[in-house]
């Protein structure tokens, strides 16, 4: 009796605790600009894998010295009237770094030119499974093609940085240019760091300032609008899909009947004496110890 009121009163004090731990993050984080510019819930931020990664690589970065500004969740629109989404671009007096959050577990393994990278996961007892994802120095290209195209001024600094989750491992990632950096989010203040000692200054805060201003707007995308650009993907990605998968491979796979009694499955066979002499049957595979026939003539 006493033991289970200790634990119950242990569970609701761990309880209060964690409750009282966030409200105390949840408080802190609406000072942060991810949420000023955002205005997602603390919970929805915890909860969404793709926000938290971004919110992450938002908080990694702050102590970066040096005038700046943060854009989040940017729709930056395609000449073919569709949109394409920047996770956080950071508009800093060393230039306009373009971030692409991963924010995946695992071993990571790709090449800068390959469509598709690999992301391998352990599932238990020494196996693994494997899953593809666009190739994001790829996905990043895309990004700031329409970024420039949009602020139509060729003299802006562009830097690509793919920034993957600490829980994940990079395990072979090929790079044969310097335009892209791909890293953890741990190495990420002092790869930007490197970056900004070696450009030095070339955005003027007004000219920071007059690039915030022309792209917020476009971080407030309606709902409706947001619904449109992902419905957009899967559909190219679903199209991809098809167009990789081999036509065998799409083709219905016919399932084998299976024995209603045992489980076992169904031959066919044909009567070699009596009344049913010559006539074929689907019979059970574990015959004898099981006798189960289907006639094929009268489907029963």
């Amino acid at each position: 009796m006493w033991m289970y009121l200790f634990l119950l009163f242990f569970m609701l004090a761990m309880i209060v605790f964690i409750i009282l731990i966030l409200a105390v993050q949840n408080k802190q984080y609406k000072k942060t600009g991810y949420y000023e510019q955002t205005n997602y819930s603390y919970l929805s931020v915890l909860l969404n894998k793709g926000r938290l990664g971004e919110f992450y690589t938002y908080k990694y970065l702050e102590p970066l010295t040096g005038y700046g500004r943060y854009l989040f969740n940017l729709y930056i629109p395609k000449e073919n009237g569709e949109t394409t989404e920047i996770d956080v671009v950071l508009l800093h007096e060393s230039g306009i770094y373009v971030l692409e959050s991963k924010n995946y577990s695992g071993w990571i393994f790709g090449n800068e030119s390959q469509k598709n990278w690999t992301q391998t996961l352990a599932v238990g007892r020494g196996r693994s499974q494997k899953n593809k994802f666009f190739n994001p120095i790829l996905q990043n290209k895309g990004h700031i093609k329409w970024l420039q195209t949009f602020l139509a001024d060729q003299s802006l600094p562009f830097y690509s940085y793919i920034v993957f989750s600490d829980r994940c491992t990079l395990k072979k990632i090929t790079m044969t240019s310097d335009d892209h950096k791909v890293v953890k989010r741990c190495d990420l203040l002092s790869a930007v760091r490197q970056n900004v000692a070696k450009t030095g200054i070339r955005l003027s805060q007004g000219k920071i300032d007059n690039l915030f201003e022309k792209l917020y707007p476009l971080t407030q995308l309606d709902e409706a609008g947001k619904v449109a650009h992902i419905q957009t993907i899967q559909q190219k990605t679903q199209k991809s899909f098809s167009q990789s998968v081999p036509i065998a491979a799409k083709i219905p796979k016919v399932e084998e009947p299976l024995c209603p009694r045992c489980g076992r499955k169904l031959v066919l066979r044909t009567a070699r004496k009596g009344e049913r002499q010559g006539k074929q049957f689907l019979g059970c595979s574990g015959y004898p110890k099981c006798r189960y026939i289907k006639d094929l003539e009268d489907g029963s």
